[in-house]
């Protein structure tokens, strides 16, 4: 039993280990959204199908020696593939540049290539080892039950999911993981070998016409076989809980940031409900179930009306809530109509095709069909079918008051179903003028305030999170809206580097770079003979900026001249540089956030110095970090420090026509936020530094969103102190005679 509980436990947590990692070297390739780990997802679903399908085919039609040496021989393939790649690559797991996209043309499916040309061999041997093995044991000891072994697979997988976010990502780097989850496989398989050598051994040795079939399955030999019905049942069910997991997930990451973090709770509450509904049929009662899952549609109704200003714990919790109701209710069904023990293979291959098909919706159909996010109430709904078609269900001998509080539920149920599910899908959907979903996410455009011609204006929103939006009226079409007041971090930075470059007698025109374009906002701040440079990955974000719909038109009434450059941030400065020196830039801004989620990847240190490289001698970083869940003060000081430039923090609140706003400003210049640019201000100005080594610092090998999440800490416990001093005038000297 030990060799198969080493093996089998291993195989789980590795298989589950290495999904966050290999999100995380996808994310930066492709613009850090959510739809990066619905699109591995997908991947890892498909591959965990062909691996059930594998280990049914092999379990069921080979001999013991065959099988045994079959997978050997797959084994043996799996670790030549990884020493290969490790030698080549200089790494076993680390994808190449060859992978970066080129374009946004079907990302999902050069994703998911990705995926498959570096770790896909490795991850289906993985995929194929529960069953596999379950089923070696059963022929190798007749007589015991297998089904521990499916316990200890769910622990295994359970502790990898929670492990990764906490104990490795904070502190382990990327390529560590790599070479560790590397060894790791390499001690599975020396336990695969000793359960392949046991099975060959063991049913060798069996006494002649001694049957190798576990008791349960004889005992069911004349079990009916299940029919189209059931299996399709099977296939609703669990396709409804892998549609309402991945959904979830979207959900949370597109507010938040797209990373481990987020990605793993979701994916362990799931497994959770697996383990509880598989483990005992008493684990699952569908009235507690259902009155759960009435209480979790409303909760996840009140957490979307509030939207950001619910703090980010109650988000989750009510999510993950609603998350766990729904797919118990999913997987408690699922194994109430399990099939006799000898089809049990079949089953969870069916269950496992299902998974795929909820994959394929969401990551593949629903961006296709629906303009938003409509698959996770859709999914909630489904759950709600399920619950009303089980509570439906009379049972023998029910009394007279039980049936009545059945149906109470059942009302109750329908009741809170249809109003929370229609506040979730309508929304806003009143004041909808464009809405249009892609790879990075769900661009609307409303109209506001259409009967006052002085406040009609059109708002850009993406996700739940307003990314600016303009007036009508001819006579304020430039007005400054949303973060772009003058007194903002980005107006004073280029204020003071007019200023500046008017002291060295050099024209006051400047050239700018924004990542990041939202309505074009930011234009408003730009003078005649300024040149700016936008890089933004989002087409429909910029077909808008560039008056598509007529909507917004702060690009077109700029005088300066405008340059639009589609694709990923990093990856296009990244490729400026290799083609050749460019002009560089006075101002620097990064604005990049997708719905009110940060891409991490262009927020490392690697990053930032990828921009320094891109600035003027005395050019000017301008970070916005304003974020309703991380602080980000500390990471990007931790930046400064590294790369030796003054950090200055710049916060104004909501006036006018504008919105409350944080900025970070990074010069090389130490005198640079002491002019009476920062002085004639309604802004609150800080000159902050760390007083020690940062206790994190973001980097391309390791960053967690865990560390940024705000905390009540004061500037001393961050290690942070304010420079407000400034700094004494220089003495005259005497002159010599």
């Amino acid at each position: 039993m030990v060799r198969y509980a080493l093996a089998i436990f291993t195989s789980a947590f590795l298989l589950f280990g290495i999904q966050p990692l290999a999100g995380r070297y996808a994310l930066p390739w492709y613009g850090g959204t959510p739809s990066v780990w619905t699109a591995c997802m997908l991947f890892f679903q498909a591959v965990l199908l062909a691996g059930y399908a594998y280990a049914h085919a092999v379990a069921s039609r080979l001999r013991p020696r065959t099988q045994a040496l079959l997978h050997l021989g797959l084994l043996t393939v799996a670790v030549v593939a990884l020493a290969a790649r490790a030698v080549w690559a200089g790494s076993p797991l680390t994808p190449g540049d060859g992978w970066r996209p080129v374009d946004d043309h079907l990302p999902v499916l050069r994703l998911m290539g990705m995926l498959a040309v570096t770790l896909g061999l490795p991850f289906f041997v993985l995929s194929t080892t529960g069953p596999l093995l379950q089923s070696w044991f059963a022929r190798a000891r007749p007589g015991r039950s297998p089904y521990v072994l499916y316990a200890l697979s769910n622990v295994g997988s359970l502790l990898a999911l929670l492990g990764y976010p906490f104990l490795v990502e904070p502190f382990v780097g990327r390529s560590a993981q790599a070479w560790g989850w590397a060894a790791g496989f390499g001690l599975f398989v020396v336990f695969a070998i000793a359960c392949a050598g046991d099975l060959v051994r063991r049913t060798a040795t069996a006494a002649p016409g001694a049957t190798v079939k576990p008791v349960e399955e004889a005992a069911a030999a004349d079990a009916p076989r299940p029919g189209v019905s059931r299996t399709l049942l099977w296939l609703g069910l669990s396709m409804c809980a892998s549609v309402l997991l991945l959904a979830t997930t979207n959900k949370l990451s597109q507010d938040v940031a797209a990373g481990p973090f987020l990605w793993v709770m979701p994916l362990a509450v799931y497994l959770v409900t697996f383990i509880l509904a598989f483990s005992r049929e008493s684990f699952y009662a569908r009235g507690p179930y259902s009155v759960a899952l009435i209480a979790s549609l409303a909760l996840v109704a009140y957490a979307q009306k509030e939207g950001p200003a619910l703090h980010l714990g109650w988000q989750v919790l009510f999510h993950a809530f609603a998350l766990f109701s729904g797919a118990m209710m999913c997987h408690g069904e699922l194994f109430r109509i399990r099939p006799a023990p000898r089809y049990l293979s079949a089953f969870y291959l069916w269950v496992s095709v299902g998974g795929v098909l909820g994959g394929v919706f969401v990551s593949l159909v629903a961006p296709a069909v629906f303009n938003v996010y409509w698959e996770h109430p859709l999914a909630l709904g489904a759950c709600c079918l399920v619950a009303l078609t089980s509570m439906m269900q009379r049972p023998p001998n029910e009394k007279v008051t039980a049936r009545v509080q059945r149906v109470l539920r059942g009302a109750m149920l329908v009741m809170v179903a249809v109003v929370n599910l229609s506040f979730m899908v309508s929304g806003a959907l009143g004041l909808v003028r464009f809405s249009e979903r892609n790879f990075f996410g769900v661009v609307q455009v409303l109209e506001q305030n259409p009967n006052d011609p002085r406040e009609h204006q059109f708002t850009l929103r993406h996700g739940v999170i307003t990314h600016g939006w303009q007036y009508v009226e001819p006579e304020r079409r430039r007005v400054n809206t949303s973060y772009y007041s003058r007194d903002s971090g980005l107006g004073l930075a280029l204020t003071e580097q007019r200023r500046w470059r008017g002291a060295q007698g050099l024209p006051s025109s400047l050239r700018v770079g924004m990542l990041g374009l939202g309505v074009g906002g930011s234009a408003a701040l730009l003078e005649p003979g300024d040149t700016a440079r936008f890089y933004e990955i989002n087409p429909v974000i910029i077909a808008l900026a560039q008056g598509e719909g007529g909507y917004f038109s702060y690009l077109k009434d700029s005088p300066a001249k405008m340059e639009v450059v589609e694709g990923d941030a990093r990856i296009s400065l990244e490729q400026e540089l290799e083609h050749g020196p460019k002009e560089p830039f006075d101002v620097l801004a990064l604005d990049v956030f997708s719905s009110d989620a940060i891409p991490m990847h262009l927020v490392t240190h690697e990053a930032l110095e990828l921009y320094r490289q891109h600035l003027a001698p005395h050019g000017v970083l301008a970070l916005h970090i304003s974020n309703q869940y991380l602080d980000l003060v500390p990471i990007s000081l931790a930046h400064a420090r590294a790369l030796g430039l003054y950090a200055t923090l710049v916060k104004t609140e909501t006036k006018d026509d504008t919105l409350a706003s944080s900025w970070i400003l990074l010069s090389p210049d130490k005198d640079f936020s002491w002019g009476p640019t920062f002085r004639n201000t309604g802004a609150l100005v800080r000159r902050l530094s760390l007083t020690r080594e940062p206790d994190y610092v973001w980097t391309d090998e390791r960053s967690s969103v865990l560390q940024a999440m705000r905390r009540n800490r004061t500037l001393e416990e961050l290690g942070i102190q304010k420079n407000d001093t400034p700094p004494a005038p220089p003495v005259a000297r005497p002159q010599s005679p």
